[in-house]
């Protein structure tokens, strides 16, 4: 390597002790907007589908999932606020006007921001692990739609279920509505139409 070239080197090498700073604080900046927007799209998906998509599983598996997504939820908040802080310091900081003094604070403050800055990428991270583990829970505990659904009118109201026969006694059911699993025996006598259903939603 020439002569030139080392000197060059050297000299980047010391503006770096006074370009490390503002530097790690650009960085900041984008670990900031990153973790602002996934705090932002969990919280619109939690908001307009979270909730329909959650009470479709089963008790213990809705009640893990909605705690997944919480703590994740808090991380890439604890994320946020850590890279605000990096990109920005304290608040009320002093400024400094002595050499030294600055040169301290200076390097301190290096070592605070590349701390907050390690915290708030593990957080991201922590946090995109749980709402994956969030989603395969989800995927793997959501039950299959039961086939052959039908919807029956009967004189007393309107059930909805699988279909499992009938017969002289009625039309037979496996309740689909409210969460039951229960088998239902519909008289003939009672029951107006039969139409199949796509899903079941709440009894009438």
């Amino acid at each position: 390597m020439s002569a030139p070239t080392d000197r060059r080197w050297a000299q980047l090498a010391r503006e770096l002790e006074f370009t490390q700073l503002p530097e790690l604080r650009r960085q900041a900046e984008g670990w900031r907007n990153g973790l602002a927007g996934l705090t932002a799209l969990l919280t619109v998906l939690v908001t307009l589908k979270g909730r329909d998509d959650l009470a479709e599983l089963p008790g213990t598996a809705r009640l893990a999932a909605s705690a997944t997504l919480g703590a994740a939820f808090v991380l890439f908040v604890t994320g946020s606020v850590l890279a605000v802080r990096a990109a920005h310091g304290h608040p009320g900081e002093r400024v400094l006007l002595a050499g030294q003094s600055l040169r301290r604070w200076t390097e301190q403050e290096i070592g605070r921001v590349t701390r907050a800055l390690r915290f708030a990428a593990l957080c991201s991270a922590a946090g995109l692990l749980l709402v994956a583990a969030a989603v395969v829970l989800a995927w793997v505990t959501t039950e299959s739609p039961p086939d052959h659904l039908v919807r029956v009118v009967t004189t007393s109201g309107e059930r909805c279920g699988e279909f499992l026969g009938s017969g002289p006694d009625g039309v037979v059911l496996k309740n689909a509505q409210g969460g039951g699993d229960e088998r239902l025996v519909l008289p003939a006598r009672t029951v107006l139409t039969v139409t199949a259903a796509g899903s079941c939603g709440p009894a009438r």
